[in-house]
């Protein structure tokens, strides 16, 4: 094989070969395959190294180089869309799910199943007993994420984020620049604004569930992760990183239908909204356009 089939993607090369006097020093194109093989599969770290050829510690040791050069291109893979031409042919692609109109974002949050941590245990415990990470992204129109933490810029106040609940703590309240669906609707307008809320935002359930199928360290059929929390966070924007790479190449994945949607839903309880006036008028004024 020549040099050029073992180089690694996007210029990862740089950032993992070392300089140094062994004789068996790990290639940079095993290093980034059996990294992806965890990724993909969540495998013990022995049972990679022993398919590779090297030692656990090893693979311990240059995996986390390989994660650092993947979250290196997270200002390339995943961005917010800031720019109104950005937004506007995100509102276009949005729109076409289901009529609703000004989307520019949906957002949900999923959990990453870990280890008990040595501190601080209790925080990592979630609604179902499990320690987790707690994940929160928004995604696009065409299941591409575009923001992998809990942040939203305030000059997107005339365009829409949508959230499948109100409920706190797991949910958003009503706000100008986020709607939730009406929580109790009895209208025929509510119901129907409801109905098309849900089939638009549904978007990012099958976002986190492309995720986690084509990365399934994040899945609980990959077994928990046995790493302390920022190693966990670490792997999971490296995923984030590799989905929207693998979504701008098209590469396609074959998913069935219960990987087709978030393997960990947040309930989806509505309770009543605060009473944010402008937000209020502005939801009822989307669902008297739809």
């Amino acid at each position: 094989m020549t040099d050029s089939a073992h180089s690694p993607p996007c210029g990862l090369g740089p950032d993992l070969e070392r300089p140094t006097l062994r004789n068996r020093a790990i290639p940079v194109h095993l290093q980034v395959l059996t990294t992806l093989g965890f990724l993909a599969t969540g495998c013990f770290q022995r049972e990679l190294a022993d398919r590779s050829g090297i030692s656990q510690p090893s693979l311990s040791s240059m995996m986390s180089g390989v994660l650092s050069g993947i979250i290196k291109l997270t200002g390339r893979y995943i961005r917010f869309p800031y720019t109104l031409s950005e937004q506007a042919d995100i509102k276009v692609q949005f729109a076409a799910v289901a009529g609703f109109p000004n989307v520019i974002g949906a957002i949900d949050c999923t959990h990453v199943a870990i280890r008990a941590p040595s501190q601080n245990e209790a925080a990592f415990i979630n609604r179902k007993q499990i320690h987790s990470i707690n994940v929160q992204v928004i995604c696009d129109a065409t299941m591409t994420l575009t923001n992998v933490v809990a942040r939203w810029p305030g000059s997107t106040h005339d365009s829409f984020i949508l959230r499948n609940s109100s409920q706190l703590p797991y949910g958003y309240p009503l706000k100008r620049w986020l709607l939730t669906p009406f929580p109790n609707p009895q209208s025929t307008e509510e119901r129907r604004y409801s109905d098309v809320h849900t089939l638009t935002r549904s978007v990012v359930e099958r976002t986190i569930g492309l995720l986690k199928g084509r990365w399934r360290c994040l899945d609980a059929s990959g077994g928990r992760l046995l790493y302390n929390p920022e190693k966990v966070c670490r792997i999971v924007r490296a995923c984030a990183v590799l989905h929207n790479m693998a979504q701008q190449n098209g590469l396609p994945l074959i998913m069935t239908d219960q990987q087709a949607n978030d393997p960990e839903p947040d309930p989806h309880v509505y309770p009543p909204d605060a009473r944010n006036i402008q937000a209020v008028r502005l939801r009822e004024d989307v669902m008297r356009r739809l």
